[in-house]
C-alpha cells in the first residue's frame, strides 16, 4: 500500500463528505464540536464539463475542505436548483453524509471496475488544477455515493497543504477563503 503525501492510502478512503444548508454555520459546528480545521473554502465552484447522469449540468456549490487527523472532511452547500448529485441526495434524505472520496492513481481502471460492479455513473467532471472526478451511485450497498478522485501531483500538493495547516493547528484563522483566481 502506498500513501499519499497527506497520509491516506492510494485507493483507500481519503474523504468523508457532507451536504449542508449553510456552509459557514457547518464549518463553525464541525470546528467547535469535532476540532476539524482550518477550513479552505472554494466559493461558486463548478467544473469545466460537468455531466450529471449523462447530461450537462452547471450546478454551483460552495465547498470547504478541512482535516480531522489524516481524514479529509468536505462540506458542500449547493447554491442553485440545477440538477446535481448533491441535490438528488438532499431530495431523498435531506442534508448529511453524502459520499466517500477515494483517491486513485489508476483513475480509468478504477472507473471501469466500479462500472463492472454495476454501480451507476452519476457524475463526472474535471477539477481545474487537480484532476478528474467520478461519482458512482453506491447507495444500494453503501450509506452514500463513492467519489473517485484522480490522484495527481496537483491533488497531492493541494490536499498536502491543507493537511499540513491542520497539524498542530492552534485554532487561529479557522476559515481561509481561496480567491477565485486560485480555484481548484
Amino acid at each position: 500500500m502506498t500513501l499519499l503525501t497527506f497520509g491516506q492510502p492510494d485507493d483507500g478512503i481519503i474523504q468523508m463528505a457532507y451536504t449542508v444548508p449553510d456552509l459557514d454555520a457547518a464549518m463553525q459546528s464541525f470546528t467547535a464540536d469535532l476540532r476539524v480545521g482550518p477550513w479552505f473554502v472554494f466559493r461558486q465552484l463548478s467544473g469545466p464539463n460537468p455531466l450529471y447522469r449523462g447530461v450537462q449540468s452547471h450546478a454551483r456549490n460552495d465547498i470547504a475542505l478541512g482535516f480531522a487527523g489524516h481524514m479529509q472532511i468536505e462540506l458542500i452547500q449547493p447554491l442553485d436548483d440545477q440538477p446535481s448529485v448533491y441535490k438528488e441526495t438532499i431530495a431523498v434524505k435531506g442534508h448529511g453524509f453524502h459520499h466517500f472520496g477515494v483517491a486513485t492513481r489508476t483513475f480509468d481502471r478504477a472507473c471501469a471496475a466500479h462500472s463492472a460492479k454495476g454501480y451507476d455513473l452519476a457524475f463526472t467532471d474535471a477539477v481545474e488544477g487537480v484532476g478528474r472526478i467520478a461519482y458512482f451511485d453506491t447507495r444500494g450497498v453503501l450509506p452514500g455515493m463513492l467519489e473517485l478522485i484522480e490522484a495527481s501531483s496537483e491533488l497531492e500538493a493541494l490536499f498536502g497543504m491543507i493537511h499540513a495547516a491542520s497539524v498542530d493547528w492552534d485554532g487561529c484563522c479557522p476559515v481561509r477563503e481561496i480567491p477565485s483566481g486560485d480555484r481548484i
